[in-house]
């Protein structure tokens, strides 16, 4: 067994995915704030959610380009533990979040090309962890939570002086390749392990995080 690789279950908005989530051993679980998302929730619905939650697992809030209002709603009426911004948000942007709500801010980075890898290193300079995940195709309506991939040989040799997490097209069937080409640490995964968007399914979940503690990985 591999020790030491940690799993996010991202859009969780059920209390039979929560707990799932976490009698498989997830390290974060994460709640959405996204209108056009399928696994969008209410500030109310996520509070009712958090505070089922185990202790000891990371609580994460993701939104996108939010401004001020939404954030202090979320961060006033969620007992949240990290902030994750999934959209267009500057450099700038996310140091002012990180100082105005005192909380760590993970910045998600889209990946497609080689030259995409150079925004992880400046983000890496300003948040307390990056998700690199793959940039969602042209026609999405969703900045993340695509189901889609990315060349992971284009980060197989890279690191960065802040934690980082890998998302994109992650599955029970391929998350033991992504983690041995990337040397990632940790793993953020959401339609990989539904059975309908929205709808976590148990058994997926489980075998997603057993693939991430196979023995090759070692």
């Amino acid at each position: 067994m591999t020790p030491g690789i940690r799993t996010k279950i991202c859009g969780l908005t059920r209390s039979e995915d929560v707990l799932a989530a976490a009698d498989a051993g997830a390290a974060y679980v994460g709640f959405v704030f996204f209108p056009k998302s399928p696994r969008n929730l209410t500030v109310e619905m996520a509070h009712a959610l958090a505070i089922e939650v185990p202790a000891g697992i990371a609580k994460v809030a993701l939104v996108v380009d939010a401004d001020d209002g939404l954030l202090s709603q979320i961060t006033d009426t969620v007992p949240i533990d990290m902030l994750q911004l999934h959209g267009s948000e500057s450099p700038e942007r996310v140091s002012d979040v990180r100082s105005r709500f005192g909380l760590p801010v993970m910045k998600a980075v889209g990946v497609a090309e080689a030259e995409d890898v150079a925004a992880l290193d400046v983000y890496s300079e300003v948040a307390d962890q990056i998700l690199v995940d793959a940039k969602p195709p042209k026609n999405a309506n969703l900045p993340g939570g695509n189901g889609v991939a990315f060349d992971w040989r284009l980060i197989s040799a890279r690191r960065w002086s802040k934690p980082w997490m890998l998302a994109g097209g992650l599955t029970p069937e391929n998350v033991a390749e992504a983690l041995a080409l990337t040397g990632a640490r940790q793993v953020d995964v959401s339609s990989g392990v539904e059975a309908a968007p929205g709808q976590k399914d148990a058994e997926k979940i489980r075998n997603f995080i057993a693939a991430t503690r196979m023995p090759s990985l070692a």
